[in-house]
């Protein structure tokens, strides 16, 4: 009996081996109608009511670089090619489903339809070519603070913390990377913004383990906090003296040496500001830290039996003070990233991207890559709402910003998939 529970932590963390668990009826057949429909609306709105005998026009870079890689393809057989095999996909989930497959078919599915997206826009008469390159830059833009906010997230959620004030955290960040990077200077700023948003996960971590505060409670009032305190010293202080309180410098790109020159992927990822190099190595420490090492067992050991874990000698209650600490500097660095890219603070300057953030969380299975991923679907999607209403007024650009958000609800519902949280999360724990 002893031997068992001193090995209980290990074999108690659920690794979700998903080739071992069985695929259930509301996936197999939600995923099956969801590629279903986004084949047919494929076929229909970008084939049969496309843009028949003009061809779509596809840069890989800006107009005014040089070099760039163009090319032309038939907008309506790509259209119709995307749908059949959106549809094939579907219907192949079907018949041999498996769970490990679940995440690239869905992708691959999404992929296929934003392809002949893609492809109807450039072959608009309004609409001289389409700029790839810009497109996912812009997207990747847009989800850098998404991706920071659902990486706090799980964090604390994986120890066992729900972490609803994702976005007061962000937007204390925001504030302080106004306030001392107006003062002192951008990396002060950058530095700031991190203390700022460990702070409100302090306030979280004490009222949330200590005080044993529901969890979802905690979270709104830290929010409206958050914002209330922000938008007091904005009035006070910031705002009558903006030029010496909120002016900081826009943070412009760099190119990394060698890496910046590949062409595509070189203006793509590696021509951009340092908060997005920063987000790429804490995307890589994020995941390596809760799967490749010790501290990360005992974290997913917390959030799914933290008795058996405490049983063998783990420290439950400071676990899970360090990582809501921790998740919370990673969303103040998130929140930093709004006020570096217009080069002031404002009220409410995050709008709501904290909670878009938990959304990807959730939507990622609370997985690092699958939390990085829901986010850069949103990103994208904002970016491709930007390019909709500029370029195709024919498709409602409010539309295509619903859709990831109507996918996030399907996945929390199990209709294409059940979504499932670390087994105590949101469970205060009381030492015996």
């Amino acid at each position: 009996m002893t031997t068992e529970v001193a090995t209980a932590p290990e074999d108690l963390v659920v690794e979700h081996r998903v080739a071992q668990v069985p695929v259930s009826r509301a996936q197999r057949f939600g995923a099956c109608g969801a590629l279903v429909v986004i084949g047919l609306v494929t076929l229909w709105r970008f084939g049969i009511d496309g843009h028949h005998h003009q061809d779509a026009s596809i840069r890989l870079g800006s107009n005014f670089a040089k070099h760039v890689p163009h090319f032309t393809v038939p907008a309506v057989p790509v259209a119709w090619v995307a749908g059949g095999l959106t549809i094939l996909l579907g219907l192949l989930w079907l018949v041999v489903p498996r769970r490990r497959w679940f995440g690239p078919v869905m992708g691959v599915g999404i992929t296929l339809f934003v392809v002949a997206l893609i492809c109807w826009l450039a072959s608009a008469s309004s609409f001289a070519y389409v700029d790839v390159v810009g497109l996912l830059t812009s997207g990747i833009a847009l989800s850098v603070p998404l991706i920071l906010g659902a990486l706090a997230g799980v964090m604390c959620e994986r120890s066992a913390v729900i972490n609803v004030a994702i976005e007061g955290q962000m937007l204390a960040g925001a504030w302080a990377a106004a306030l001392f990077g107006s003062v002192i200077g951008a990396a002060a700023g950058l530095l700031s913004a991190a203390v700022a948003g460990a702070l409100m996960g302090w306030l979280l971590a004490v009222f949330a383990i200590r005080y044993l505060v529901n969890q979802v409670v905690l979270g709104v009032v830290l929010n409206v906090f958050a914002a209330g305190l922000t938008g007091f010293f904005y009035d006070a202080f910031m705002q009558p003296h903006s030029q010496s309180l909120n002016e900081v410098a826009v943070l412009e790109n760099h190119k990394v040496p060698l890496l910046g020159d590949i062409p595509v992927v070189g203006p793509l990822l590696f021509d951009t500001g340092y908060i997005v190099y920063l987000t790429y190595v804490l995307i890589v420490l994020v995941d390596v830290w809760l799967f490749r090492t010790r501290w990360g067992l005992r974290t997913r050991a917390v959030g799914e039996h933290p008795k058996a874990a405490d049983t063998v000698g783990i420290r439950v209650l400071a676990m899970r003070y360090r990582n809501v600490i921790l998740g919370g500097a990673i969303a103040g660095i998130g929140g930093s990233y709004f006020v570096f890219a217009v080069g002031s603070f404002s009220k409410n300057i995050t709008s709501g991207q904290g909670f878009i953030a938990l959304a990807a969380l959730i939507f990622g299975r609370w997985s690092p890559r699958g939390a990085v991923g829901a986010a850069l679907l949103f990103g994208f999607a904002s970016a491709m709402q930007t390019t909709l209403s500029i370029n195709a007024p024919s498709i409602p650009s409010n539309f295509v910003a619903m859709v990831p958000y109507l996918a996030t609800i399907l996945a929390v519902a199990g209709l294409v998939g059940k979504v499932r949280a670390p087994a105590a999360d949101g469970e205060p724990y009381v030492k015996g």
